[in-house]
């Protein structure tokens, strides 16, 4: 599994890793093993939110004993990001997820509170040692250049956002942003919400051809299109071993030029949107 550094902060992290939305849901003995098996094959890159029910929970089952192999992220609401809030959504977090800290803390998306009380509790969580850094998701250009004159420069870790072949409005701003200042991009749901290309679309067979040059899925040629970029990393969902194999198998893949231009070609970025996308 490649490992890239994450932002400008230290740690060499997995560029596909293991998202956990509506992980909760379903089998949670076989979630549990998925989460395992993913870390086995180099997946240590997992993601989480106070928002995803009980995915918390799954998770601190999921790396018991095995804390010091994970890059853990997880991520305030909004609604909770309050300074005093924000202390207190985290240190519910690391009880739920069984752990004294986390590589990474998020504002999930941009709400009412004030960006500098949430800064400030951020700061507040290194200093005493219970997150690692912090970041952001769903943050436009306006907004991450608001952050940035809360925050200063080299403070911001990342910002995680949607991001898949059908959905790459964040290549025309968010991702030249976050080079020039340093922050990691995670892409969330990178295969699409239930529209990953149909394989007898024209874009599908082309997936379906690159694919078989390489004797690979299609989900691993669309993640390692995604992950092309050196600063960005994906964080698909797999609620089995089977998906997880084959989502870790995409990390060592690499694209040649020209199949990076046919991709490009057949899921074209389109034109830069009003407002950013997310889900």
């Amino acid at each position: 599994m490649r490992q890239q550094q994450f932002g400008r902060f230290g740690s060499s992290v997995s560029v596909i890793g293991q998202g956990t939305w509506y992980l909760d849901r379903g089998d949670r003995k076989g979630a549990i093993e998925a989460l395992r098996r993913g870390i086995d094959l180099g997946m240590t890159h997992i993601d989480t939110a106070e928002m995803y029910g009980d995915a918390e929970l799954v998770i601190a089952d999921a790396i018991a004993g095995r804390r010091d192999e994970v890059f853990l992220v997880s991520k305030v609401l909004p609604s909770n990001a309050s300074r005093r809030g924000t202390i207190t959504a985290c240190e519910r977090s690391l009880k739920r997820l069984n752990t004294d800290r986390l590589d990474c803390y998020l504002l999930h998306w941009r709400g009412s509170y004030p960006l500098a009380d949430t800064v400030a509790a951020f700061e507040d969580l290194v200093h005493a040692g219970k997150i690692r850094s912090w970041g952001v998701s769903n943050f436009d250009v306006g907004d991450l250049d608001e952050l940035l004159e809360v925050a200063g420069e080299g403070r911001i870790a990342c910002n995680q956002v949607l991001y898949h072949l059908q959905e790459r409005a964040i290549e025309h701003a968010v991702i030249p942003w976050c080079d020039r200042h340093g922050l990691a991009v995670v892409g969330y749901s990178p295969f699409g919400h239930n529209d990953f290309p149909a394989s007898r679309s024209k874009a599908g067979e082309l997936l379906k051809k690159i694919a078989q040059t390489h004797g690979a899925s299609e989900r691993q040629v669309a993640l390692a299109f995604l992950t092309r970029a050196q600063s960005v990393f994906a964080i698909p969902k797999a609620s089995t071993a089977e998906h997880v194999a084959d989502n870790a198998a995409a990390g060592d893949l690499k694209l040649s030029e020209i199949e990076i231009a046919a991709l490009d070609k057949a899921f074209p970025q389109g034109p830069k949107p009003r407002h950013l996308p997310m889900l």
